[in-house]
């Protein structure tokens, strides 16, 4: 039987359409804000560098009812005016929820402070898993420190009586412990709380399945609007989430990067939703990098196809919209000679049911297969050369007399490689860098390092000494007066 991938939804269960409060007992302040905001079911997560404006913009326009920003380092918005200017929204963007990352009440307030009249709450974040959260101590690794969480929102709280707070963590293993951290929030000030059905360490190959046995249980436990996160490829896993958990919304991440219309039911063609995203983002401009990672997911069925490996990598090196435009332009008139049939599914994808939709339609997200070693996928992608090998295969094209293959970076051989009846040009192209002052290191500097360092040096470098550098990610810096602490041999 044909799959119709434009058809409308079913109404939402009896138990996500129940009225919150009948749901809940008496009504909590938390309810009160929920309905101000208009009682949203279809949550877009805040996810870096991905749901930026033009993205929200995108996502409400295909039925998201509340969007939240990326995740904002609170410290470094409280300290850098340049920081702060990457926060955009506009009057179509409502109601927004800005998250912030932190573990200094003083600092978590000042940054609520400067978003209040923009928004229509924040966020603490509690859910991060990532090394850059270990590192930087915030996100999920705070989840053991709950004098620290409670300190942080009732101290925003009290600053800022208008304002609602909510927070977004992850699970516990023990459902008990998980009901116990998420009174401490409540208890503590917040007025939604988002739980995702994973704990810590359940991320990469390791990410599994999102237990909705603790969104239930904290559910049944709290008097707040609760929010599930987690295990939502397709509509009906919204209508499912909503029965089996009784939560008063669902929020999604990579559902959502995958196809912005998964709150309306529907798979639309990738190069129609990818049009709608450009045109936003001629309107709100955004870095490249996010459109280029936006469209990598869009159109990630289609552009591994061996007859559109040529697209994939013109959009690896676009650099501007007009880039963007015409690989979109291009990749429609490619889909337009693309039957409905798709590659044949893996092993993984049978076991979880991925659902035959044809490769010109939004996709959803497939979590990695556990059993897919790293080894595994090196060897899927073939054995990597060596720098030695790769001299080799390019000693006899053409080039300037003065190009030495041995200075040359990897990445160049590898543009050689796939393009060598370029590589006059390739090899023209020289970019003169100032290197990296870290010792003995030959790599260039970062453009806009604090320290003038590489990526690698910068991170070591600002752990080390306890520094901040927001170029780099790195945020290691113990003062609570300055974003930036200059290196030892420039301080007087």
């Amino acid at each position: 039987m044909e799959l119709s991938c434009d058809h409308l939804p079913e109404a939402v269960s009896n138990a996500g359409d129940m009225d919150p409060e009948a749901r809940s007992g008496p009504q909590h302040p938390g309810y009160t804000f929920f309905r101000q905001i208009g009682s949203p079911k279809y949550i877009v997560a805040p996810m870096v560098d991905a749901s930026e404006l033009a993205w929200r913009l995108l996502s409400r326009q295909h039925s998201a009812q509340l969007c939240y920003t990326p995740m904002y380092h609170a410290k470094c918005f409280v300290n850098s005016e340049g920081y702060r200017k990457t926060f955009a929204t506009c009057a179509e963007d409502r109601p927004l929820i800005v998250q912030f990352c932190a573990n200094d009440p003083e600092v978590f307030s000042q940054a609520c402070g400067l978003v209040a009249d923009r928004c229509d709450a924040v966020d603490l974040n509690l859910g991060c898993p990532q090394a850059i959260a270990s590192a930087g101590h915030f996100g999920a690794f705070l989840q053991d420190e709950w004098e620290l969480i409670t300190s942080m929102i009732s101290r925003a709280r009290r600053d800022h009586p208008n304002l609602p707070i909510t927070a977004k963590i992850r699970v516990f293993k023990d459902i008990r412990k998980t009901v116990e951290y998420a009174k401490i929030l409540v208890e503590a000030g917040v007025s939604i709380l988002t739980v995702h059905g994973r704990t810590r360490d359940m991320k990469g190959r390791l990410t599994g399945v999102a237990s909705w046995d603790h969104i239930k249980a904290v559910k049944e436990s709290v008097p707040v609007p609760i929010f599930a996160n987690g295990n939502i490829r397709y509509f009906e896993d919204i209508q499912k989430c909503l029965q089996e958990t009784g939560a008063d919304g669902v929020m999604t991440a990579e559902g959502n990067l995958y196809n912005p219309s998964l709150f309306t039911g529907r798979n639309p063609p990738v190069v129609d939703v990818a049009q709608e995203y450009l045109d936003l983002v001629i309107k709100n401009p955004c870095p490249v990098s996010y459109i280029r990672g936006h469209l990598f997911k869009l159109f990630h069925e289609a552009i591994h196809l061996a007859e559109n490996r040529d697209v994939r990598e013109r959009l690896a090196s676009a650099k501007s919209i007009d880039d963007f435009l015409t690989v979109n332009k291009d990749m429609r008139e490619r889909l337009k000679k693309a039957s409905s049939a798709r590659r044949p599914f893996t092993a993984w994808e049978l076991k979880c049911g991925v659902k035959p939709i044809p490769i010109y339609r939004c996709q959803p997200y497939l979590r990695p297969d556990p059993e897919e070693s790293s080894d595994d996928q090196a060897q899927r992608k073939g054995p990597s050369k060596t720098i030695d090998q790769m001299i080799d295969l390019v000693q006899d094209l053409e080039r300037p007399a003065d190009v030495d293959l041995k200075a040359l970076s990897k990445n160049k051989l590898k543009k050689l490689m796939r393009y060598p009846r370029r590589s006059v040009a390739i090899l023209s192209e020289r970019t003169v860098f100032s290197l990296c002052k870290g010792e003995n290191c030959k790599n260039p500097k970062g453009i806009k390092c604090t320290f003038a360092m590489c990526r690698a040096c910068c991170r070591s470098y600002a752990r080390l000494e306890r520094l901040t550098c927001e170029t780099h990610h790195a945020f290691f810096a113990e003062s609570r007066n300055t974003g930036v602490a200059l290196p030892r041999e420039t301080q007087a």
